[in-house]
């Protein structure tokens, strides 16, 4: 899916840009991603750098890779990727901080047939918000 500006077109700001993008496909609340997480329907994948993980703690069994290298540790057909890279069908949730940077990730996911990838609303805010685990990151 094409989201920015052609040549001879204006240019889009970021409001408009996490719109369209987010027009394509179906976000995902915490609790919602919790129980899929816990029932093995989905990959949590935490971006956020780890400054916010050291400050705010880890979510319990979701993966760490930090945005710099989402695309190549996803992409099922990459010679970097992690094990659980399983293939295009894999439903991976996105987690950032509070939403705005996973909805650009996993529009980049879609790119690579990622198209299960959708993000939390809210981040990693809203999941601690709902009281759902979180542990401290290890020193």
């Amino acid at each position: 899916m094409a989201v920015s500006g052609t040549i001879g077109q204006p240019p889009v700001g970021i409001d408009e840009l996490l719109d369209r993008v987010r027009a394509g496909y179906r976000r995902i609340e915490a609790r919602e991603a919790h129980e899929a997480a816990r029932t093995g329907e989905a990959l949590l994948v935490d971006i956020r750098y780890a400054a916010l993980r050291e400050r705010d703690g880890l979510i319990p069994g979701a993966l760490v890779i930090e945005r710099n290298e989402l695309e190549w540790r996803l992409d099922p057909q990459g010679s970097h990727r992690v094990p659980e890279a399983t293939g295009h069908d894999l439903r991976i949730v996105v987690i950032c901080n509070e939403g705005y940077a996973s909805t650009l990730a996993t529009a980049s996911l879609h790119q690579l047939g990622l198209h299960r990838a959708t993000d939390l609303v809210g981040g990693f805010q809203a999941w601690r918000t709902e009281g759902l685990p979180v542990e401290p990151a290890s020193p």
